[in-house]
């Protein structure tokens, strides 16, 4: 099975970010989570099946802060739930899709990830997903 999990944005302030994508969706965030390892602030609402994930650099030299630098706000990446992560993983490879990192790591709301760089996917940051299972 494969869905959209969500869909990530990248934002300068995460506060006043909330604040706005609270009010054009009529939904309170349900989650804030700091993800030291990538230097991320996120926060995700839900929206029908889906969720958005808004996305707020942590330090200058991360990945967040660096996309604000060149494009500005707005979406980084789509993201799909995977039944399992590193079975896609070897999939992907195997048909020549370049990923950043062939081994999946934690990332916010309990789940495995990894990404299909921008090259392989006509420049769409591509995240794959798997909750993380105990």
């Amino acid at each position: 099975m494969i869905k959209v999990e969500h869909i990530g944005i990248a934002v300068k302030n995460l506060e006043r970010s909330n604040q706005l994508f609270e009010a054009l969706l009529g939904v309170e965030k349900y989650k804030i989570e700091s993800v030291s390892s990538e230097k991320v602030n996120t926060s995700f609402f839900v929206v029908g099946d889906t969720k958005i994930e808004l996305l707020e650099g942590t330090d200058k030299d991360s990945p967040i802060s660096r996309f604000l630098e060149k494009r500005g706000e707005g979406i980084h990446h789509i993201a799909f739930e995977v039944d399992d992560i590193r079975e896609t993983i070897k999939n992907l490879e195997g048909k020549g899709f370049e990923l950043i990192s062939n081994e999946p790591k934690k990332g916010a709301d309990n789940k495995l990830v990894a990404f299909v760089h921008p090259r392989s996917a006509n420049g769409i940051l591509v995240e794959i997903c798997q909750e993380i299972r105990d």
